[in-house]
């Protein structure tokens, strides 16, 4: 029986490889470490700004520039859409992370009722 070579079983040569910098590996983890924890948590952050930002126009922060609506209501309203928002992220991120999976999606689901239950004092039906 003869055995098959597949094309990731051929040895690879480089023939012409330039010299790099020698660091150590102490130096070159931390600083590489340190330039992505930097960059990851930038971009993180940048895109939770981005979500807060659009939830509060969409949530109408106008609306009492525009129309006669009481502050009160915009405030209540606005305060259910960041509730929503952060119940919803905290649901995602403890569906990523392993650690505290079953006390995130927890604590995300509460927040989101707790929203909900704002929501239905703001239109004057209320739950209780």
């Amino acid at each position: 029986m003869t055995k098959h070579r597949r094309w990731s079983d051929k040895p690879k040569t480089q023939p012409f490889q330039e010299e790099e910098p020698v660091l150590s590996e102490d130096e070159s983890s931390t600083v590489s470490k340190n330039l992505i924890d930097f960059k990851t948590r930038l971009l993180s952050g940048t895109k939770y700004v981005y979500i807060i930002a659009i939830a509060a126009l969409l949530s109408g922060i106008f609306t009492p520039l525009t129309t006669d609506a009481e502050f009160e209501t915009v405030i209540l309203g606005m305060l259910s859409l960041f509730l929503g928002l952060g119940g919803g992220i905290m649901i995602f991120l403890g569906i990523k992370w392993q650690k505290f999976t079953i006390g995130m999606v927890c604590g995300g689901l509460g927040v989101i009722v707790v929203s909900l239950i704002i929501v239905y004092e703001v239109a004057e039906h209320t739950l209780f």
